[in-house]
């Protein structure tokens, strides 16, 4: 009876495994035709970096959040933006259309000597870089780094500084070697739509997403399990590199333009902003009052102003 028991569960095992992974493969391929790359690719040390380029003047180079991918700038800000720069939108390392590098989780500066190589590739040879959330970690340790690379620095919502909450029990979950191989695939085949604009407006809180952004953003291209494990292994790693990153920041002598929003609950502007206003030499900080999380799109004119701000400071209007 006993061993008749075990065949039935390692039979009900094996089905709903099986299940789960053409489920999951299902949802993945249908992710890529409804979202299909929108730039080009340019490789880099054997690496495909996805990227999209518009419009002509000083470079802007833009770096998104966790995730995230680049659409979330093409929804509008590169569009705004295009009329007098060339600006150019990188997909980040396993999000996507970029690959992954580091399966144990890219670090914020293997990303920034990437992006900051295939700018160079591109032409791009000092940029303004903004980055947002996660992003602005990486565009941080691409000023430290790879200081003869940029012309300024605009961050928004960055996490800059070191924190003391633990790793979410999501992350803790899917960055583990048992949530990656289980628990990813579960929620590639089987997350609901209404999760993730439940998420998406969580994100934005306290306002709202814009209208179409949804639809835009391609929130099942970062459900795919690679963009899964690749964005939960560098959100576990985010404290520890962010640790070790900070302690440089003085060493940035590029105009800074820092926006964060006093309503933001994800990347507090206490624990990262305020002090990073005073790590960066001459950086400027705007507090944004009643704005969350994405100031680009919820305060966009301002994240506008401060690029052009950085750009007259850095010389380049």
């Amino acid at each position: 009876m006993a061993l008749k028991t075990i065949g039935w569960l390692l039979g009900l095992t094996a089905v709903v495994t099986l299940t789960t992974s053409c489920t999951a493969t299902y949802r993945e391929t249908e992710a890529k035709k409804q979202f299909p790359p929108v730039g080009d690719f340019v490789t880099v040390n054997g690496t495909r970096v996805h990227y999209v380029t518009e419009g002509s003047g000083p470079d802007v180079v833009l770096i998104h959040g966790a995730s995230g991918n680049l659409r979330d700038f093409t929804f509008s800000l590169v569009g705004k933006l295009s009329d007098r720069y060339r600006v150019t939108a990188f997909d980040r390392p396993g999000l996507g259309y970029t690959e992954r590098v580091n399966p144990n989780g890219t670090s914020i500066t293997e990303q920034a000597n990437l992006l900051a190589d295939a700018a160079a590739q591109l032409g791009i040879e000092s940029p303004i870089v903004m980055g947002q959330s996660y992003g602005g970690a990486v565009a941080l340790a691409w000023a430290v780094e790879r200081p003869d690379a940029l012309s300024a620095l605009v961050l928004t919502a960055a996490a800059s500084n070191p924190w003391t909450t633990g790793l979410s029990t999501f992350y803790q979950v899917t960055s583990s070697q048992i949530g990656s191989a289980t628990v990813v695939p579960a929620i590639t085949a089987f997350t609901p739509t209404s999760v993730v604009d439940q998420a998406i407006e969580g994100v934005f809180a306290p306002q709202s997403a814009p209208e179409g952004y949804a639809e835009h953003i391609g929130a099942p291209l970062t459900l795919r399990r690679v963009s899964m494990r690749a964005n939960a292994m560098q959100r576990a790693n985010l404290l520890d590199e962010i640790e070790a990153l900070h302690t440089r920041y003085g060493e940035i002598n590029v105009p800074t333009e820092i926006l964060h929003g006093d309503a933001d609950t994800t990347v507090g502007l206490s624990i990262h902003s305020i002090p990073l206003s005073k790590q960066i030499e001459g950086a400027n900080l705007t507090v944004l009052e009643g704005i969350g999380h994405m100031p680009h799109h919820s305060a966009e004119p301002d994240v506008i102003a401060a690029i052009d701000r950085a750009a007259a400071r850095a010389g380049l209007r």
